[in-house]
């Protein structure tokens, strides 16, 4: 049985804040005291709202190098259609941070996707039934789900779709648009297995996944045959 006590819950949180002032804080000050100035990061890194993803630790990334955006499902709205805090971030992180790379994330077992098929789940959650609109291309490229068949592997496939769609709305954000145009940002559609502790890379052109390492090797060429050019 969870213990359902928010006072407790509360204290456990205030005696981790406690905890990072006495150990954590002093071990980083020097990178804390260079952060009170700004941040500089260079990766937008659009995620769900899942508990168990950190994605700093996922990367092994500093605090500072990732400006985090996260919602429900990892959505991002087509522009126009939701004129809100997922614009504004990214609006936010294109043209006045000059982010350089953005990163979509997916997950396993998400429970966004799952409330696509068992839309049923939502009744009580208007809002969140209607966040979810935003994914529901995703749910009709994978339409032939039931009821009876959704499993790990059938959620990961609406999963990465729904990954896929995100980045199709990303490129109608006007920021977007023109940070691409001028070479001067990079899209990338992740999918993280938690269990397994193992990230996808989606490739959107073939609609594959890449393994971590494959992603790096092509990325790998491509940096060294331009500095061959230079």
């Amino acid at each position: 049985m969870p213990d359902l006590n928010p006072k407790q819950t509360l204290l456990n949180i205030l005696h981790g804040v406690k905890r990072f002032k006495t150990e954590k804080f002093p071990e980083r000050k020097e990178l804390f005291s260079k952060l009170a100035n700004g941040q500089e990061p260079k990766t937008l890194f659009i995620t769900c709202a899942d508990s168990r993803i950190h994605p700093e630790l996922l990367t092994d990334q500093d605090p500072g190098n990732l400006f985090v955006l996260r919602n429900i499902g990892n959505i991002i709205p087509a522009y126009g259609n939701a004129m809100g805090g997922v614009t504004s971030a990214i609006e936010y992180a294109v043209c006045a941070l000059k982010v350089s790379t953005i990163i979509v994330c997916g997950h396993s077992n998400c429970g966004a996707m799952d409330a696509l098929i068992h839309p049923e789940k939502t009744d009580s959650m208007p809002a969140v039934k209607s966040w979810l609109k935003f994914a529901a291309t995703a749910h009709a490229v994978t339409d032939a789900l039931t009821a009876t068949d959704v499993g790990p592997e059938n959620i990961q496939t609406l999963t990465e779709h729904n990954v896929l769609l995100q980045l199709q709305h990303l490129r109608t954000h006007p920021s977007i648009a023109a940070a691409l145009a001028r070479n001067e940002v990079a899209l990338q559609g992740w999918y993280y297995d938690i269990p397994n502790g193992q990230v996808y890379i989606l490739n959107e052109e073939t609609r594959h996944d890449m393994t971590v390492s494959q992603a790096i090797e092509i990325l790998q060429n491509q940096v060294d045959e331009r500095r061959s050019q230079e």
